[in-house]
């Protein structure tokens, strides 16, 4: 008979319910003499690469503290999701696991339908090195077409740099990039994506020159929220308060969403939305 789980041992019985739940035969283990669904301490400690004794200690509470190596090997062991990977290191060590970098391509239908509904507020959603892969037709009025550039052109630090129309909309364009730069370096620091990034970092600095400036200054800032006024084709002003949401599930992507600051503001995006194809 196996010893009993050490009481309010949280990790084992995760650890254990998880490894209840696998298919053993879909991993190629026997299903003779199995009175127990699932796999066996020993199986998830052969997947593992650890050694079953000290697997079965920490199952019962009695192995001390695993090493996050040790976890991420058994969180692949046991297939976990990413939330069950995140919830198996808060267990094991009380912080989540590293940051793991995952490009995104596009969102969810669902996503998009919520981006759609905000009719006069335009929103975005973007990734962790901000590229934009989603947006609604307020943003592609009222901020860039995005559907008319290449994918690798909607990056919000390219546009910013690298556009002439997106800068002469900015009524303050310095202090605007050097918020973006610095938020920017926190998010893919955040994420993992610093190696990523390297490659896009020295292009845009060969291109540059205040970019390469502004990035060795090694600023960091927060996006959350605020206002932004940009300058109208017309000349005049459109003023908008912005909130910056993280996807939940999804960590590496951030939905921005800009308001109408007044009635004014929300009638000229009217008027673009007018004239602008749908």
């Amino acid at each position: 008979m196996s010893a009993p789980l050490a009481k309010d041992n949280a990790l084992g019985e995760f650890l254990r319910d998880r490894r209840a739940k696998l298919d053993a035969a879909a991993l190629g283990f026997p299903l003779v003499r199995r009175r127990t669904p699932g796999l066996r301490r020993e199986e998830v400690a052969q997947r593992a690469n650890v050694s079953a004794t000290w697997y079965t200690w920490l199952e019962q509470g009695r192995g001390g503290a695993p090493s996050a190596d040790v976890l991420d090997r058994i969180a692949r062991a046991l297939m976990l999701t990413d939330v069950e990977r995140e919830h198996l290191f808060l267990l094991g060590l009380g912080r989540p696991p590293e940051v793991r970098y995952q490009a995104v391509g596009d969102v969810t239908p669902r996503l998009q339908r919520v981006l759609d509904a905000f009719d006069l507020s335009p929103a975005i959603v973007r990734t962790a090195t901000w590229d934009v892969i989603a947006w609604n037709r307020a943003a592609a009025a009222v901020l860039t077409d995005y559907g008319e550039l290449m994918a690798a052109d909607r990056n919000i630090l390219r546009l910013i740099f690298s556009h002439s129309r997106v800068r002469e909309r900015q009524l303050d364009w310095e202090s605007v990039a050097r918020f973006v730069v610095a938020s920017f370096r926190a998010d893919v620091a955040r994420a993992g994506a610093s190696k990523e990034i390297e490659s896009f970092v020295a292009e845009l600095s060969n291109q540059s020159a205040e970019f390469d400036a502004m990035w060795r200054n090694h600023d960091v800032s927060n996006h959350g929220g605020g206002t932004k006024i940009f300058r109208r084709a017309d000349g005049g002003l459109l003023t908008m308060e912005y909130s910056a949401f993280t996807v939940d599930g999804r960590p590496d992507l951030s939905m921005i969403v800009y308001n109408p600051a007044t009635p004014e503001d929300a009638a000229s995006i009217r008027a673009l939305l007018a004239v602008s194809p749908d």
